[in-house]
């Protein structure tokens, strides 16, 4: 685990008055059933007259990784350090954080929001299936963090609806030539054995005027797949999938500095093909079809960094481009004959500017504003035929100002942003949208204690429908029974976002949210004869209810006691501890009458002789619930992981050993309200795998880490995503 070294020099007499303040806190919070393990060492105090003041020299003071971290805006969770989140693929380990679901007929969410997806501080713009395949083919020890944005500023995008995530895949340059190689292999038998690999190697310098990192990999994956779609007497299609895909990511970073200011050069390659063998029976057809899908993403960023005598002074200039481009062919395995022949062509440009200062208002006030235009052009084809031609250009401007008084922290700011969207498909017009809309945000923090606060937040966001949802033929895969297509007439979703949230040393947190949304897009099955479709269409109203309870337990508490614990110096990512999650969803639809959902999961360490750390992660849900238009007859994602995990070699290699599904309990089954239809599907699950990780050492291993050279928008305290 790597660590940044703090010199800090004290005397006895600053400790012992910390140590006073730490057990008043600790006593407080246990009295409210707060439990954490992030405190101070903390003593019996000794009489004035015993203590003997001396003045120590440096004290050297380790700051460790935190494995999760609660801040006012966002949850972070470190995948670098994290054995259990990073053996395997990204979706892999995203599916494990606690609060996040991830389903075949809703998407992906986070504590009932739907989340919009970015990549090292910019949006994937990837959609739907092809979306969820680059997951699975990116492997997570390629990955530094996630963050989950649930209160988005003025500063972000207002498109970004309810919530962000934004995958962190680079690394800290150092002042000396540095790599670090990870491996990964996984194995599952089903039908026949399947297997998983991937590697991938970073290495950066730096020096006083020039910085340079280069990330590169493959991923070989080999999945299979079962889903079921009946109503209550009849087997509309019943599909095995056996997938084996190939993935390639190159992802290089410049960084210049030119006295004060500074330039960076970002570019971005992935590129992957997927096939597929589908085996389809249903009423009255049968079917052996094999598919082809390849996509490339371009990526490239330029920003300029211009820094003034007054440090609080910032402003940034950045230019995005990326492009995608993705092709589809199913063919009859028996026939040879083509049964789907779709692709699309994806551009995107944007630039934007940031400035920022800080004023001697109140305590301290930071006012924040900036600009941004950016253009998206999207064209789909269907067997030489286009069926979608779509264009977006978006302006906007912000403005927001932070300031602290006393206990309180507030935040205050507002977007305006300008849409101009038309289109056509092969068969009607897309409904332009030409508006332009203000967004507030405002955020209040009361530092109730040290260390423990009390946030309630507000903001408005909008959601427009993306390519796919739009897409009249965006389907990879359909057959004489099932079809799966999006809908030209969609129209933009509005939000109004609450939440009330406490939270305590990071790790403890409870919290309340609710989301009000109109025209809210949302998928929906309907028959149609002796078939049924999967459909796009705007829902009038929803109100999403969300709470969200995080408790971590230290083992000790029950071995040793309360005082003993209280007197315990703990390092969070070390101790043997229980982190257990509590939420609750309820979606209020029109016209249903539904239950709410309740979602658990517990995350044990142990650490085991030898420092072997022992990891176990247990994710389940109730049933009979409604999740929007779907009503789930099997826990979500419910299944039991363990990782043995070690470091050797003075802490450079890791070695990580680990099961996922133990038991083979993951899978997906749901009842679509308002028909007698029922979809279930179950993965490839259970697998046993091994993963290593092994930094190449250096001789200056106290050399000042440098901010990621491949994540352009690092700020010093909270990394912003960007606009």
């Amino acid at each position: 685990m790597d660590c940044r070294i703090k010199k800090i020099a004290v005397t006895n007499t600053r400790k012992n008055l910390l140590i006073k303040k730490n057990v008043i806190m600790k006593y407080f919070l246990i009295s409210l059933s707060v439990l954490t393990f992030h405190f101070s060492i903390a003593q019996e105090e000794k009489p004035k007259d015993s203590i003997k003041v001396t003045e120590l020299k440096e004290v050297v003071v380790l700051s460790k990784k935190k494995s999760i971290e609660q801040k006012a805006d966002r949850t972070i969770f470190d995948f670098s350090e994290q054995e259990y989140l990073n053996s395997g693929s990204v979706m892999e380990g995203l599916k494990k954080l606690p609060g996040l679901i991830v389903s075949d007929v809703a998407g992906m969410m986070y504590q009932g929001k739907q989340l919009e997806v970015f990549m090292d501080g910019r949006p994937l713009n990837i959609y739907s299936n092809e979306l969820t395949a680059y997951l699975e083919s990116l492997p997570a020890n390629s990955i530094e963090k996630v963050e989950i944005i649930t209160q988005p500023g003025a500063e972000f995008p207002a498109t970004s609806g309810g919530a962000i995530i934004n995958i962190v895949t680079s690394k800290n340059a150092k002042k000396y030539l540095s790599a670090t190689y990870s491996n990964g292999y996984s194995y599952t038998k089903y039908d026949k054995s399947r297997h998983r690999f991937n590697n991938s190697l970073l290495v950066n310098a730096k020096n006083k005027w020039f910085g340079w990192q280069v990330q590169l990999g493959q991923n070989f994956n080999q999945g299979y797949q079962r889903t079921n779609f009946q109503n209550e007497t009849t087997v509309l299609s019943k599909n095995t999938t056996d997938r084996e895909n190939r993935f390639y990511f190159f992802k290089t970073g410049l960084k210049f500095d030119l006295k004060k200011d500074r330039f960076l050069v970002n570019y971005d390659f992935t590129t992957s093909n997927n096939n597929a063998l589908v085996d389809a029976s249903g009423f009255g057809f049968e079917t052996s079809d094999k598919s082809k899908n390849k996509l490339n993403r371009n990526d490239v960023a330029l920003n300029y960094q211009k820094r003034f005598d007054d440090v609080t002074k910032k402003l940034d200039f950045r230019f995005n481009m990326n492009s995608v481009v993705n092709n589809f062919d199913l063919t009859n395995r028996i026939s040879g004959n083509s049964v789907l022949d779709n692709g699309y062509n994806q551009l995107f440009y944007q630039f934007k500017t940031d400035y920022s200062q800080e004023f001697s208002f109140l305590e301290k006030t930071k006012f924040s504003t900036g600009v941004l235009a950016d253009k998206l052009e999207f064209e789909a084809q269907n067997s030489g035929t286009t069926n979608l031609d779509y264009q977006r250009t978006t302006l906007a401007a912000y403005s927001e100002f932070q300031s602290s008084y006393k206990k309180f922290d507030f935040i205050l700011g507002g977007r305006l942003e300008s849409y101009n969207i038309d289109g056509n498909t092969d068969t009607d017009e897309l409904i332009p949208f030409n508006q332009t809309r203000f967004f507030p945000n405002a955020s209040i923090q009361y530092n109730l204690i040290p260390q423990v606060f009390v946030n309630a937040n507000y903001n408005k966001k909008i959601s427009l429908p993306n390519t796919s949802a739009l897409n009249p033929n965006n389907t990879n895969y359909q057959n004489p029974n099932v079809s799966f297509f999006g809908n030209p007439n969609l129209e933009p979703t509005i939000f109004d976002n609450y939440e009330f949230k406490i939270s305590a040393f990071e790790y403890f947190f409870i919290g309340y949210s609710r989301s009000d949304a109109n025209n809210q897009v949302m998928n929906r099955i309907i028959t149609d004869g002796d078939g049924a479709a999967s459909v796009s269409e705007n829902i009038p109203q929803i109100t999403i209810h969300n709470f969200n309870l995080g408790l971590p337990v230290p083992y000790m508490l029950f071995t040793k006691g309360l005082k003993e614990t209280l007197k315990f110096d703990f390092n969070p990512d070390e101790i043997n501890f229980l982190y257990l999650y509590v939420g609750h969803q309820k979606h209020i639809l029109p016209d249903v009458n539904g239950k709410g959902l309740w979602f658990f999961n517990a995350m044990s360490q142990i650490v085991l002789p030898s420092k072997i750390k022992f990891t176990a992660n247990y994710n389940t849900s109730s049933t009979g619930g409604n999740y929007y238009y779907y009503e789930n007859r099997v826990p979500f994602s419910q299944q039991f992981d363990v990782t043995f995990a070690k470091k050797f070699l003075d802490n450079n290699l890791s070695v990580s050993v680990y099961c996922n599904d133990i038991f083979n309990t993951n899978k997906q089954g749901f009842n679509a309200l308002g028909t007698n239809l029922i979809y279930e599907s179950k993965n490839d699950s259970r697998r046993v795998g091994i993963t290593l990780n092994y930094k190449i050492p250096t001789k200056n291993k106290l050399a000042k880490e440098e901010g990621n050279i491949l994540n352009n928008d690092k700020k010093e305290d909270q990394p912003a995503i960007g606009n």
